[in-house]
């Protein structure tokens, strides 16, 4: 029996989904088919919201889900009615610059009045006018990054709180929160962002636009690769990580602490039961916490990775009896009050760029002399009931590695955990020390936030 075009289509869509790590499987993708027959598809905001419910695991997997969405169910093809015909030529660099300023005074008015429509139509007609691409090999595509830095949304703030072109006082009253304004030029940057998409989808295809043109969910973005806005994305996730690793790791200490079998009570209770074992004895052993030091790289290739990976520890510290933070960049300094004082989750990427403390005579990483120094001076804060975590991309500018310092540590410490956020096949190439401190240290890939939950959940002792 042929499929109707309905559910071929959902089946790509589940596809393209799948290519950005959700769990879009045979049986989901049938309970999407359900879904649409009963909804029908008349409603595209309705069907959106019953996909959804069919496909979706995690809330983080909603951005990736609608932007997916957009591509395979647009909301219109080709230029809308209200576009002009055709869009603008200008003939010199000041006629779009002053195209842009017009745009901008009509942005910042439906952004007063919270006017949906016209905003949907100017992030149309911004990226029709001022996004399209102009080399023969683009021919028909759009850059929504081109028509955003040509357009700069984001000075509309300042001219909205102002007083406004044809206006007798400012366009926001007094009470008009500033952040809400800033939620709003956000939304309006995703429509063209969206708008884009919708319309390469139509010249390069859906399935090169889903792939290529999504970013990826949080779970998936590579930390040295992210952005401030990825960054703050990934720092929305640090309590639920936190909960769910808590839980886990717990779990694992009330097992380790249950012990092995006594062989010898063990069958001192089968007398009772004719020499069946039916009440196992075990040696349990006496409850204690490990302590955590944690040695991280704040030089600027890291720092984003670094400053997420201690402020999820910080919201685990009940799972350790004491934790110490050292940043180093060429030295190392003592940051522990730093993050101790700090609310969880809090971001402190003002508070740790200034690396004067964790430097000598240059700004760039030297992981040889961050050990020695932190071997000469800090040694005391490792002890047999220590567990060192290590945080950087073992990148050390050709310097001596030290490992002779390495060895000092790990000799000290009751376990050693390196966590890399390079990607494995990085490792080893360049000025990269990760082959020669590997043999000295456990070192695990830790590029993403699905890597740091397994070594944080699974690896790290308790």
């Amino acid at each position: 029996m042929t499929q109707p075009p309905i559910h071929r289509h959902l089946v790509d869509f589940g596809r393209a989904l799948r290519q950005h790590g959700l769990v879009a499987g045979p049986s989901e993708v049938i309970d999407a088919a359900q879904v649409a027959t009963t909804l029908g598809l008349d409603d595209r905001e309705r069907l959106r919201a019953g996909l959804a419910s069919a496909l979706l695991r995690r809330s983080g997997e909603r951005r990736v889900f609608d932007e997916v969405f957009d591509v395979y169910f647009p909301r219109a093809v080709g230029d809308s009615a209200t576009l002009a015909d055709p869009p603008p030529s200008f003939a010199t660099a000041d006629d779009r610059r002053e195209h842009a300023a017009g745009l901008r005074d009509e942005l910042a008015r439906a952004l007063a009045t919270d006017d949906r429509d016209a905003l949907q139509r100017l992030a149309e007609q911004a990226l029709v006018d001022l996004g399209r691409l102009p080399n023969e090999a683009s021919a028909g595509a759009f850059s929504a990054a081109q028509a955003l830095d040509t357009l700069a949304p984001q000075t509309t703030l300042a001219a909205a709180l102002g007083a406004g072109p044809g206006s007798d006082g400012p366009l926001f009253t007094e009470s008009f929160r500033r952040d809400e304004l800033r939620s709003r030029v956000g939304e309006f940057r995703a429509a063209v962002e969206a708008e884009a998409r919708r319309r390469n989808a139509e010249v390069r295809g859906r399935e090169r636009i889903s792939r290529y043109a999504v970013r990826a969910s949080a779970d998936r973005t590579l930390f040295i690769l992210a952005g401030p806005r990825e960054l703050a994305e990934l720092r929305a996730t640090i309590g639920p990580l936190a909960r769910k690793l808590a839980t886990r790791m717990s779990a694992r200490r009330r097992r380790h602490q249950r012990g092995s079998i006594d062989l010898r009570s063990t069958l001192r209770r089968s007398m009772a039961t004719g020499g069946i074992p039916m009440r196992p004895a075990y040696r349990h052993r006496p409850p204690h916490k490990p302590d955590l030091v944690v040695l991280a790289d704040f030089s600027s290739s890291v720092a984003g990775f670094s400053r997420f990976t201690i402020l999820l520890l910080q919201a685990l510290h009940a799972q350790w009896s004491r934790v110490r933070i050292f940043g180093f960049v060429n030295v190392t300094s003592e940051l522990t009050e730093l993050f101790a004082s700090a609310p969880p989750g809090a971001d402190l990427t003002e508070e740790v760029r200034d690396v004067r403390e964790m430097t000598r005579w240059h700004r760039n990483s030297d992981y040889g002399s961050a050990f020695a120094d932190f071997a000469e001076h800090h040694l005391d804060a490792v002890t047999p009931r220590t567990t060192v975590l290590i945080l950087g991309d073992a990148r050390s500018n050709h310097t001596d590695p030290r490992t002779d310092a390495l060895h000092a540590i790990a000799e000290r410490a009751r376990a050693v955990v390196w966590l890399n956020p390079e990607p494995a096949r990085s490792w080893g190439s360049g000025d990269s020390e990760s082959a020669t401190y590997g043999r000295i240290v456990d070192m695990h890939e830790c590029a993403t936030i699905a890597h740091l939950r397994q070594v944080v959940g699974r690896l790290l002792p308790v």
